[in-house]
């Protein structure tokens, strides 16, 4: 008789098994001994015991190898066993092949619904544990909250079971396989990939283990609470509260409830005895309510002889009125993210406290929403947002990506074949009856990036069953038909405008992923902002995404950096499109990251109006701004004139109305003018009176700023250079000497090459001083076809070339000494070029004014310029001081953020070190800057922009030319070309950021064109 091998179709391949022998799904609480220790909330006072800690691991390249028979307690030996952290990835432990990062494509040869036998790593876990004396009269549960992607259990060498949905929890039953007394044997075997990996094909590192807790529920067996549904809503008129909690009962008990308001006090107190299910429904009159402004939360408190819980209750109500999204009755704006589970040692195994330091942050940057995307998170994450304030968009863990890419129609495959529909199915049971309770929850999701059939609408369907209280939300459903919401990516704001005003509408509209943070960006995030708050139907957004997912790691030399794509070796890979978040891979802020605070900070300074009153707008969705103080002060190019003074804030500004802020002792233009301050901005900062859940007292919620008198140019008719001599020191270098200076011009290459401060001083440039128009392509540049083109037009590869260099020493009277620069900026192999003629004039006391018109000629010109400016190196530099937007890294379309005023920065402190190398460090509307020496703060070289005076004109400084940056991959790379001299960039206009990565790229009016001409002027001194 012929044999085959393997013998069976292994669950872990086998669509027909999802789980066996598991529990049904609950909502996600503990169990105490009683009401007081309940209320504690201190799971280590739970009926319940962690098995989370250290481990025996081993690991085979498949199921089907490996130890045999190591589930046995007899027969176990752990000769070839490691120690492995639970929870935690076994490929951030050292073992297997190590991360994979993919974005949309399967690393393993798609055959669905099978993965490879031969290539499926197995993780192998065995641990001990003991019971208590106590337990013997208990139902024990084994619950697993997260294993990827699949897995078997056996206790004392029994078959418990197998589940798979690696984001889901389970439990497993195992009161008659444990051991009362002495050590209980628990054998874990977790496979890297099932057939549900098909639907977990998230945009993140493929990573695998037991990745979050794993505990011992132990349910009084006398009676016990299987599970509880509350269910709080308000009335019509939002006023009084209703509370429906289902409690399914082990056996027939009187239950006691007690309803605690926010302070602790009793609302309500009753017992009801019930059967195996109880429903009680009561109101409350006039609650205080939840929102994610007021996060209000009372306690259920449902007790049995045995045996008690707590469960936190928000008074809400989600619904659409006349299609407009609305919580209890009000319109509201979601300013939100889209928030992986990522820790760069960790990977999706992620600490408490470091989860709880994303929510704060959060809520520190004025981000009031998070998208799970794109599975159920860590329970605790929202127990969190219940508290702190967050709206949640809650998301099952289904994703399918990639089956769009191998041909064919890929929604015949997975989501429009019925034979997936239980799959798909499950992922929105555990879903919503784990998280059923939570009032942060608002929407659920259907998944992601699935595409679109029959499976969805069961999910949709079933929901829908089970809770009636929220709405419903898939981006893949782009007809909202198994919807409630219509959802697009990265749509422009041109387009979400049509969306926004199309007639006869009764669903809003999401952009559930919008301005990608890839890098240096997003940019033009405030256009997108004020759309949201312009037009009703559109509900707001969430970025994408969160965080950089780097994982730590040290290349051949020792050096740390944040891998990406490929840093493994892993093949097939996305490189560095895991570096996409508004947080550095150490959850730290981007640059990024405060822009977007800035544009949905909840109050918006609009003008001045009246001589000294400050309208302002409070964009807040429920609460006045009675919880804010404001300061205000003066800026100006005066860095030493800061005195705040505080001023009162309205009462009572309700949300989304104006106010006036009067400054009864505003100085006036005419005042300021007399006095000298030019430049002058009025800053006003809001921020929080007192302390909260989630920031101290005087956290900044909020910014400011109102020109209040014109910029001048403090260069303009300024005498010319008197004494000034000329000469031709050899046939191409042309040297020119005035009463403090001393320059050269190389006259071979058109450019000066040496500036000499007094007699026997050393040159201060390092390199030319010449015309650059490139910059090194940021992500969202490689991402969208401004980049391409800049490479295509080899624009990366031009230059500029001397046509003729001519010199007046002796003008007319009243003229300056001159020096005429004609050349061609152009690449090789084409003929587009632009034709520049630069005119330096050497003014009084050392300074020299350049003056450039650009014109484009040829054929096949770029789209645009990358910036339009100066290059060139310096000696000695310490440290910028400069008077325009700061003190952070700006750009034209990234600006908001960073305020008007003097400041000083050393040039390390300029640089932005971005995890993959790219343009950074930019600020932006600069009047001036001066580049100073360590010692003795000696002037080095210092500009003055004329023409543009200050708007949208930009300084960079940095260790690294473009090439440098350009070259690099990692910033270890970048370090290693770390220059003694400092190259700076003067530019009199700089092409904007965008989010061309994965979106819109740089907005029109953002753009630095290259099809016209320019006239452009600074001053250097």
């Amino acid at each position: 008789m012929a044999s085959v091998y393997p013998t069976s179709n292994p669950d872990w391949n086998n669509l027909q098994v999802i789980h066996r022998n598991t529990m049904p799904p609950r909502s996600h609480f503990f169990l105490y001994p009683n009401g007081e220790k309940a209320l504690t909330r201190d799971v280590s006072q739970a009926k319940a015991q962690l098995l989370s800690g250290k481990w025996k691991f081993n690991l085979s390249r498949s199921p089907l190898t490996g130890p045999v028979g190591f589930q046995n307690l007899d027969s176990f030996e752990d000769v070839d066993w490691n120690p492995i952290q639970v929870p935690g990835m076994w490929q951030l432990q050292g073992f297997g092949k190590g991360p994979h990062y993919t974005n949309i494509n399967y690393p393993f040869p798609v055959n669905i619904p099978h993965v490879p036998i031969d290539e499926n790593e197995c993780g192998r876990y065995v641990t001990y544990f003991q019971l208590a004396p106590e337990d013997k009269d208990h139902q024990l549960r084994l619950r697993f909250e997260g294993v990827d992607s699949a897995f078997t259990v056996w206790l004392n060498g029994k078959d418990v079971g197998y589940s798979q949905g690696s984001r889901n929890p389970c439990e497993f039953d195992i009161t008659e396989y444990v051991h009362l007394e002495g050590d209980n044997m628990l054998a874990v075997e977790v496979y890297q990939r099932c057939d549900g990996t098909y639907i977990e094909d998230q945009d993140q590192w493929w990573l695998s283990g037991i990745f979050r807790d794993v505990w011992i529920h132990k349910f009084p067996y006398k009676s016990h609470f299987k599970d509880v549904k509350v269910l709080p809503t308000l009335d019509n008129e939002y006023n009084n509260g209703k509370l429906s909690v289902t409690v399914e009962l082990s056996s027939p008990e009187e239950v006691t409830l007690q309803l605690l308001d926010p302070t602790g006090g009793e609302v309500m107190e009753g017992k009801i005895f019930g059967q195996e299910s109880i429903v009680i429904e009561f109101t409350i009159e006039n609650p205080l309510k939840w929102t994610a402004e007021t996060p209000n939360l009372y306690t259920l408190v449902l007790s049995m002889p045995h045996c008690a819980l707590t469960e936190r209750v928000g008074f809400r109500r989600v619904e659409l009125v006349k299609g407009i999204f609305s919580v209890n009755g009000n319109p509201i704006k979601l300013r939100g993210v889209n928030r992986h589970e990522h820790h760069p040692d960790f990977g999706r195994a992620v600490p408490y406290e470091w989860l709880k330091r994303d929510l704060l942050l959060m809520k520190q940057h004025n981000i009031n929403a998070i998208r799970t995307s794109h599975y159920i998170n860590d329970p605790r994450l929202y127990e969190l947002a219940d508290e702190l304030g967050l709206w949640i968009l809650d998301e099952a863990d289904l994703e399918c990506h990639g089956i769009f890419v191998v041909g064919g129609d890929g929604n015949k495959m997975l989501s429009d074949n019925p034979d997936w529909k239980e799959a798909y199915l499950d992922r929105a049971r555990q879903m919503v009856m784990r998280d059923y309770n939570r009032p942060s929850i608002i929407i659920w999701s259907l998944g992601n990036e699935s595409g679109y059939g029959s499976n969805h609408r069961a999910m949709y369907d079933y929901i829908k069953s089970v809770d009636a209280s929220r709405l419903i939300h898939y981006e893949g459903d782009w007809n909202a038909q198994s919807a409630d919401i219509f959802s697009r990516m990265y749509a422009s704001v041109d387009d979400m405008e049509g969306y926004a005003k199309q007639e006869n509408w009764d669903k809003p509209f999401v952009l559930c992923e919008f301005a990608h943070a890839m890098g240096n960006g997003p940019g033009a995030l405030k256009e997108y902002i004020e759309l949201f708050y312009k037009w009703p139907r559109l509900m707001g957004g969430f970025v994408w995404e969160w965080a950089n997912h780097g994982l730590r790691t040290k290349n051949a030399d020792g050096e740390e950096y944040m891998a990406y794509g490929g840093d493994f070796g892993d093949k097939p890979n996305d490189g560095n499109f895991v570096l996409d978040g508004l947080c550095f891979s150490n959850h730290t802020p981007t640059p990024g990251l405060l822009e977007y605070k800035k544009a949905i900070e909840p109050v918006q300074t609009l003008n001045l109006e009246n001589g000294n009153q400050v309208r302002i707008i409070n964009r807040y969705d429920f609460a006045t701004l009675d919880h804010l103080k404001c300061l205000y002060y003066y800026s100006d190019d005066e860095p030493d004139w800061i005195e705040k003074r505080e001023v009162k804030v309205p009462r009572g500004v309700k949300p989304h109305e104006h106010a006036l802020i009067t400054i009864s002792d505003l100085l006036d233009t005419e005042t300021l003018k007399a006095a000298g301050r030019h430049d002058c901005h009025l800053t006003l900062e809001f921020s929080l009176a007192s302390a909260t859940a989630w920031a101290e007292a005087g956290h900044i919620v909020a910014t400011g700023q109102l020109p209040l008198t014109p910029p001048t140019n403090p260069f303009a008719n300024l005498p010319p250079a008197s004494n000034t001599q000329f000469d031709l020191v050899t046939p191409t270098l042309l040297s020119i000497t005035s009463s403090t200076n001393t320059y050269e011009f190389n006259l071979s290459i058109g450019a000066l090459t040496s500036w000499k401060r007094g007699s026997g001083a050393v040159n201060v440039l390092t390199t030319p001083l010449t015309l650059c128009l490139y910059r090194p392509q940021t992500d969202n540049d490689h991402g969208c076809d401004f980049g391409r083109n800049w490479t295509s037009s080899r624009l990366t590869l031009a230059k500029h070339h001397v046509l003729s260099t001519a010199w007046d020493p002796s003008p007319a009277s009243g003229f300056p000494p001159t020096v005429t620069v004609k050349g061609r900026f152009a690449p090789p192999v084409l003929n587009w070029a632009l034709e520049t003629t630069t005119v330096y004039s050497f003014l009084e006391d050392g300074k020299v004014d350049i003056k450039m018109h650009g014109k484009p000629v040829g054929n096949w010109l770029p789209r645009a310029w990358a910036r339009l400016g100066l290059e060139v190196g310096l000696r000695d530099v310490h440290a910028a001081s400069w008077t325009g937007r700061g003190p952070g890294e700006s750009y034209r379309d990234k600006k908001e953020s960073q305020l008007v005023g003097s400041y000083t920065k050393t040039v390390d402190e300029l640089w932005t070190d971005y995890e993959f190398p790219q343009e950074g460090g930019n600020r932006t509307d600069v009047r001036s800057v001066a580049f100073r020496a360590e010692s003795e703060w000696e002037l080095v070289l210092g500009a003055r922009f004329v023409k543009p005076n200050g708007e949208n004109t930009s300084f960079q400084a940095s260790r690294y030319t473009v090439a440098d940056v350009e070259a690099a991959k990692h910033p270890y790379e970048l370090h290693k070309k770390r220059r003694g001299d400092t190259i700076v960039h003067l530019d009199w206009m700089h092409h904007g950021l965008g989010t061309g990565s994965c979106g819109p790229e740089t907005r029109p009016e953002y753009t630095l064109w290259a099809d016209r001409e320019y006239e452009v002027e600074m001053v250097l001194y």
